[in-house]
């Protein structure tokens, strides 16, 4: 079995990447929240939200506050095991190394 073998290739993305982290930590997080703390366009996030729904690894809530449309994702179980497991086998192979 390959040392990379775990590693998932939905989160090479920095974005994707950043996605995720933020979520993991957090209950959930809202557009605007998280096109912040990782300096993405609109466009960009959006697309990279769309590709975590996809794969069932993000949830996503629409709704309004207001009048103004809110936004808000959180990880779903599939997507933290996903994770957790793409993160664990980074740090192997780092200690390998």
């Amino acid at each position: 079995m390959s040392i990379i073998t775990n590693i998932n290739k939905l989160f090479d993305h920095r974005i994707r990447l950043g996605i995720m982290s933020v979520l993991m930590v957090n209950e959930y997080a809202d557009f605007n929240t998280l096109k912040e703390l990782l300096g993405a366009t609109d466009g960009n996030l959006a697309s990279h939200t769309k590709a975590l729904e996809k794969a069932e690894y993000i949830s996503i809530e629409k709704q309004f506050i207001g009048k103004k449309p809110n936004t808000r994702y959180s990880a779903t179980k599939l997507g933290r095991k996903a994770f957790k497991k793409h993160i664990d086998a980074l740090e192997k192979l780092i200690n390998k190394t």
